[in-house]
């Protein structure tokens, strides 16, 4: 079986390495050269550094790799500082790595497994046969400064995968338009040299206002902002905010973030003196907000797919884990004996990725709902901020950290939420599935 794997991002690389380390004939296009940057917060969460620690990808110190002890939470005058939760299938610690060097080391270690990673190839369409069924792709052949050369080339494979982040050409191309019953989000940061790069705490500040106008109050936005220490002298500013509210794409978002940055203390260093590069921005695709996460031939990972938590906008572990999950479901497509009996196999994930988080993304959209209003948001944080057990458990709640056996309280009240709220819509377009997850076996084929 020969897989190609669109985009070389979290998802791509983390699936080309299952997939080359099953014995699986795995090649990757990706559009840039690397290094190169990506708008992001660069926090990896507990569950990001389990999908590490599966694909057995080092991430010590000395390498640029800075751990953290959990989240500082900031809001209406105070601050809590909750630990990363001991638990039984998940580490106890986070990561901060710019997407500048996480991704390069992703990459290279797909292809230490035996992926082909072709750097320079955009592609531009999904390539189909007579019944429509994705067959390869086609892409560009970009020069070392990234502009088009004239040539093209296509490529041909049993199974594409689209990790080609939240444009996703390639379903695009195929007319997956994107789902506007689902939240969307935006990101922007930039990076401050700053006496704040050490921090052990991954910090989030839960109330951002807009600028006030004719002497009123600024209005309460929803999302929040962050302050990760990259360790390398510079501190990862940025915010990110959900389209839940009425002031939602009407907002300069950089003024949004010059401004809460002037208002922080001067010996942080969050001035336009420190500031190392522009503020870039980008749009976060939330809650599965495009489908069908498998149609013939092709398979939705990560942004790709709306792969990304409405709760906090974090979309890299998912990513892992959706390359993880495609891995496994293609191995076992592999081991079939006909076009029909692959293509069954592959079906089963589209339902699968909706058992893992559809209940958690609901019940994230009806958060996200729920902030958009300026009046709730102020009660929950007056509420929830001066009781440390509260917001230990909506930490858990919102990074989705808990044991699968439910040996504790919050465990067993966060799954039975979930229980209560449905994995899909009616107006989702795949079916749901029942099947547990594969493991990654060898496969020469």
């Amino acid at each position: 079986m020969k897989v190609l794997i669109v985009g070389a991002g979290p998802a791509g690389s983390t699936a080309a390495y299952h997939l080359a380390t099953a014995g699986i004939d795995v090649t990757v296009l990706e559009k840039t050269r690397f290094p190169r940057e990506k708008v992001c917060g660069d926090g990896l969460t507990p569950r990001a550094v389990r999908e590490m620690q599966l694909m057995g990808l080092p991430h010590d110190p000395a390498e640029g790799w800075r751990r953290n002890k959990g989240l500082r939470l900031i809001a209406g005058g105070r601050q809590i500082e909750v630990p990363w939760p001991e638990l039984s299938n998940f580490p106890n610690y986070g990561l901060i790595r710019t997407r500048l060097g996480f991704d390069e080391s992703l990459a290279a270690h797909a292809r230490a497994a035996g992926a082909v990673i072709l750097e320079g190839h955009s592609v531009t369409t999904a390539l189909t046969d007579d019944a429509g069924t994705v067959v390869g792709a086609r892409a560009s052949v970009l020069d070392g400064a990234g502009r088009k050369t004239g040539e093209t080339a296509d490529f041909h494979a049993d199974v594409v995968l689209a990790a080609d982040g939240n444009s996703t050409r390639t379903a695009v191309s195929l007319g997956h338009e994107k789902r506007d019953d689902r939240p969307m989000g935006v990101a922007y940061r930039t990076y401050f040299t700053s006496p704040r790069h050490d921090d052990d705490w991954m910090e989030g500040w839960l109330e951002l206002t807009a600028s006030s106008q004719a002497g009123q109050p600024g209005k309460t936005l929803p999302g929040y902002g962050w302050v990760f220490g990259v360790g390398d002298g510079t501190s990862n500013v940025g915010l990110g905010i959900l389209n839940s509210s009425k002031e939602f794409g009407k907002l300069d978002y950089r003024k949004v973030l010059r401004d809460w940055t002037a208002a922080m203390p001067a010996e942080w260093g969050f001035t336009p003196e420190n500031q190392v590069g522009p503020i870039r921005g980008a749009a976060l695709p939330m809650g599965f907000n495009r489908t069908p996460h498998y149609s013939d031939g092709l398979m939705l990972l990560g942004d790709s797919g709306g792969m990304v938590s409405p709760f906090n906008g974090e979309g890299i572990s998912y990513a892992m884990e959706s390359a993880r999950f495609a891995a496994e479901f293609i191995v076992r497509a592999a081991g079939t004996n006909s076009r029909l009996a692959a293509n069954h196999a592959l079906s089963g994930y589209s339902g699968f990725v909706r058992q893992q988080w559809g209940s958690h993304f609901t019940l994230g959209r009806v958060f996200a709902s729920l902030i958009g209003n300026p009046g709730i948001m102020k009660l929950a944080l007056r509420t929830g901020m001066p009781v440390p057990v509260l917001m230990r458990f909506v930490v858990r709640m919102m990074a989705n950290l808990t044991d699968a056996d439910e040996r504790g309280f919050e465990d067993r009240v966060i799954h039975l939420l979930e229980k209560l709220v449905p994995a899909t819509s009616n107006q989702d377009s795949t079916r749901t599935s029942k099947q547990q997850s594969l493991p990654i076996v060898s496969v020469k084929q």
